[in-house]
């Protein structure tokens, strides 16, 4: 019985790490890491992220640093750049630098919209958890009925606690975008 808490528990903190994940990439009007170090760049044959092939820095605000080990990779980053993010890299040598440009109102309203998709798509794979768990419970034989009620009470109890640890990351990542 504990077992079918304890594996609900685990699969909904993947689910609010997940989305924890993806809530970081998100630009604000700041520059961050997480911006590119995900995107996926054609290195000799495979799809592989920036963080494996160069070091990433944010020296100023609105500037992201990229400092290339391989230049094999340097094309293929810029491209990967333009394409995923659509911005413009400068490249000197082994050093790439994206200037971000101040986000618009509009630009700023749609990160909400997404942001709000991405947090319905997490509490939907958190209640999708419980949903499996209760169905867990609900066929368990040999308990009764008071106990089948208080296990399927804690599950809920459970979920709340993530469902609320999502929406207070959205709420978060909600101001900082919209933070001029």
């Amino acid at each position: 019985m504990e077992e079918i808490l304890r594996e609900a528990e685990q699969d909904m903190k993947k689910s609010v790490s997940y989305f924890k994940n993806e809530v970081t990439g998100l630009r604000t009007g700041r520059a961050s890491s997480a911006l590119v170090e995900d995107v996926k760049i054609e290195y000799y044959g495979s799809k592989i992220p920036i963080k494996q092939v160069a070091s990433i820095s944010v020296p100023e605000h609105s500037q992201i640093l990229i400092q290339v080990w391989d230049n094999n990779a340097i094309s293929a980053i810029e491209k990967a750049i333009m394409e995923q993010l659509n911005l413009n890299p400068n490249t000197q040598g082994n050093t790439i630098r994206i200037n971000l440009p101040p986000l618009t109102e509009e630009r700023r309203k749609e990160l909400v919209r997404y942001l709000s998709k991405l947090a319905e798509e997490a509490r939907v794979a958190v209640r999708n958890v419980r949903k499996r768990a209760k169905e867990k419970i609900e066929d368990m034989e040999g308990i009764s009925e008071d106990e089948k009620k208080r296990l399927l009470e804690r599950l809920q109890k459970i979920t709340d606690k993530y469902i609320q640890e999502i929406n207070e990351i959205a709420e978060r990542k909600e101001e900082e975008i919209m933070r001029v």
